[in-house]
């Protein structure tokens, strides 16, 4: 590990605003933030502009970002340090396991903001927008609770509109491409540092948002949806 990380990770520790695998956090986030507004997640965070940019549009709302990368924590970590942001934390943690950092119905919003697309079918279930994952949110999300998703890949873009479309879920917003829009909201215009690079080649950035409907533990549509992708994806 280089010198660098090795500094960022020593730093880490000592950061008000930093949680790394945490032990009994479930119910204790509005302690921790010391009033009960409600909470908001950016999953995957890297370096945590959504959470960053959300704590600075809404100072009555509390935001974490999750992510695995202590390295990429320590970039938004060290920001809302000195911008003051005490309604911004950060958790360090699988994305698999988030389930066991809060309670049911501690959570109000998910944003998960240029994720991995995870491109090829074989590892479709590890798609932050997979039934797999939507079950893991449900657990702690509000009833109704927004899933927002924000991505330059059209493959994870139709995915999850296949999904959606599929277990009923609830479609709130649905846009193409938001640049296209005359006027889009201060939310969408926080750029990530993935939105920069374009790694798609798309030059078009896509959104979503969305509920999960009551019903999504039954496993029974996933057969459907495997059989669904491979002939959208054209595999026997």
């Amino acid at each position: 590990m280089g010198q660098k990380k090795l500094i960022r990770f020593a730093e880490l520790e000592t950061f008000s605003n930093v949680l790394q695998f945490p032990k009994d956090m479930p119910g204790k986030w509005s302690v921790f933030f010391g009033n009960n507004n409600p909470l908001t997640l950016e999953l995957a965070c890297g370096k945590g502009e959504y959470a960053v940019g959300l704590g600075q549009l809404y100072p009555n709302r509390n935001f974490i970002g999750i992510d695995l990368k202590g390295n990429r924590i320590w970039v938004g970590a060290k920001r809302a340090l000195q911008s003051k942001l005490t309604n911004v934390a950060f958790l360090r943690t699988q994305i698999d396991q988030i389930a066991e950092y809060f309670a049911p119905g501690e959570v109000a919003e998910i944003w998960i903001t240029f994720p991995d697309p995870q491109l090829r079918m074989s590892k479709a279930k590890k798609r932050l927008t997979h039934p797999k994952f939507l079950r893991l949110y449900q657990q702690f999300l509000v009833p109704g609770g927004l899933i927002h998703l924000k991505t330059d890949s059209p493959d994870l873009y139709r995915f999850t509109k296949l999904v959606i479309d599929l277990y009923g879920c609830p479609l709130h917003k649905d846009m193409d491409d938001i640049y296209e829009t005359e006027k889009i909201s201060d939310e969408l215009k926080i750029k990530t540092h993935y939105e920069s690079l374009d790694i798609a080649g798309s030059n078009r950035i896509h959104y979503l948002c969305f509920s999960i409907p009551p019903d999504l533990g039954n496993k029974e549509k996933d057969t459907e949806l495997k059989e669904k992708l491979k002939e959208y994806e054209g595999l026997d």
